[in-house]
């Protein structure tokens, strides 16, 4: 007898348009984190080809992340006014002209703007890839399409450096950093020839025509977070003269300015960039915190291993790259059961995981202390990374459901917002800070003593790169031991 029949409800096929719409959603959220993680690898060749400074270094990847986070709520907006679809496709084509300039830069001031550029365009369209998903598949499918997605997030972050390292040694380390950049440029046209075709036009929220960008609480975060990212990146370079010191306080102000304008325009009645009331949870504000620290300490950490080994022991980017293949093998391996676990252990997993980063984060720090730049190899790298990789897998995946649930439901979607944006700016930040560190520290008195040197330098940024994840686990217990489950979008890297 069928379940018509017996009077139960028959869930509705899925078309076969709504999974390809979803391929063409994925090929674009590929790009935006394959270029978190292939640009590693290319970052001292960067350096020699364009003659460029160390703290230009920082700024291609710091400049990517801060843009990519500002924009994340602002265009999820502007896609519930206007429709998904459109931003989405906006969003990837500036993003493959982004990426297209970053391949022609002809100094660092060049390829800085154009990465800057790039991260905005990234977080333009990536809202819309889980909004879309929302409004194309019923619950019971949605959960798999999430599913799928979180595959497609740690496939691409996974193969960003072995992908990187092999452009470079198939085409030369003078240019073939160019085509580190250039590699999104068939990927981006063919995607953006599918979504003319295949995205739903109405993709659209119920709030269209109601949605209002809080634009001059957008101008204070932005230029809170600049003011403070500009001295923590140039300080160093420049000897940290009084402007950078200036510039701290000024940005400290700003963001003081943003949380008083977001309190008044909200009891105006508006609907505020960063809903005040979120953070009258305590368990919230820990768990935003806990975010914005674990992204700092996990994206320095192949920074600091790139620049070590192609600019210190002299390895090629392709060696540069095998060495993060245990720690992305680790995170999807951890990843895929890191639902049924949370499931059944609760926020228990993600102690588990953060204990396992802090582990592996400590024990690479240990081996860059202590072993000569000579017999510094891969293999005493191989363990710690492998931990480390299954602890972030464990991590990132259920974190943040466990740092939503600590607010009303009703409010989870602008709690995911500001996840999303804490993240990035964790990343930005970090690699700010790490950045400082490793160059601050490098002190080279010869020729024979570059590969010491840089080795010193990168214990001591791994060194806080470490305190960042043991910070992050004692955050943790913030979070509530167990959440209701539900399908939604996985905790993009």
């Amino acid at each position: 007898m069928t379940d018509a029949i017996m009077g139960r409800a028959v869930p509705a096929a899925i078309p076969r348009r709504a999974w390809q719409a979803l391929a063409v959603l994925l090929a674009g959220m590929f790009m935006a984190l394959l270029d978190t993680t292939i640009v590693n690898v290319a970052l001292p060749t960067i350096r020699t080809s364009l003659n460029a400074s160390e703290s230009t270094l920082s700024w291609i990847i710091s400049g990517y992340a801060l843009a990519f986070g500002l924009a994340l709520i602002p265009a999820g907006k502007l896609g519930d006014r206007i429709g998904h679809k459109w931003v989405f496709f906006s969003g990837l084509a500036l993003f493959t002209v982004a990426s297209f300039a970053c391949g022609l830069a002809q100094n660092d001031l060049q390829l800085i703007i154009a990465r800057v550029v790039q991260g905005l365009a990234g977080g333009i369209f990536v809202p819309a890839v889980t909004a879309v998903i929302q409004l194309m598949f019923p619950p019971q499918a949605r959960g798999k399409a999430f599913a799928i997605m979180g595959s497609v997030i740690g496939v691409s972050s996974a193969l960003g450096p072995v992908v990187g390292g092999l452009i470079i040694q198939a085409f030369g380390e003078l240019d073939g950093w160019r085509l580190v950049f250039w590699v999104n440029l068939p990927i981006g046209a063919l995607a953006l020839i599918a979504a003319a075709f295949l995205l739903p036009r109405g993709s659209e929220s119920i709030a269209i025509g109601k949605a209002r960008i809080d634009w001059v609480g957008l101008f204070l975060l932005t230029g809170g977070l600049v003011a403070l990212l500009v001295p923590l990146i140039q300080g160093q370079d420049q000897g940290w003269p009084l402007w950078t010191y200036l510039s701290l306080v000024g940005g400290a102000l700003l963001i003081a300015a943003f949380a008083a304008w977001e309190v008044a325009y909200k009891k105006r009645g508006h609907d505020a960039l960063v809903s005040p009331h979120l953070f009258s949870h305590s368990a919230f504000t820990g768990g935003t915190i806990l975010a914005f620290v674990y992204f700092a300490a996990f994206t320095s950490i192949f920074f600091t291993i790139s620049i070590l080994w192609q600019a210190g022991l002299g390895h090629s980017a392709l060696e540069s790259g095998f060495v993060s293949i245990p720690f992305a093998i680790g995170s999807i391996i951890a990843a895929s059961q890191s639902g049924r676990l949370a499931e059944r252990l609760g926020r228990t997993v993600l102690v588990i995981g953060l204990a396992m980063v802090s582990i592996g984060l400590i024990w690479l720090w240990l081996v860059l202390l202590l072993t000569d730049a000579k017999d510094l190899t891969n293999w005493l790298l191989l363990t710690p990374l492998l931990i480390a990789g299954l602890g972030s897998g464990l991590f990132i995946a259920p974190n943040a459901q466990f740092i939503v649930a600590t607010v009303d439901r009703t409010e989870a979607g602008a709690a995911s917002g500001v996840i999303g944006v804490m993240q990035r700016v964790g990343a930005a930040v970090g690699i700010a800070i790490i950045g400082s560190v490793f160059f601050g520290t490098l002190s080279i008195t010869g020729p024979h003593d570059v590969a010491p040197a840089f080795t010193h330098s990168a214990a001591s940024a791994m060194a806080v790169s470490a305190a960042f994840s043991v910070v992050a686990f004692l955050l943790v217990f913030a979070l509530p031991k167990r959440v209701q489950a539900w399908g939604g979008p996985p905790t993009i890297e």
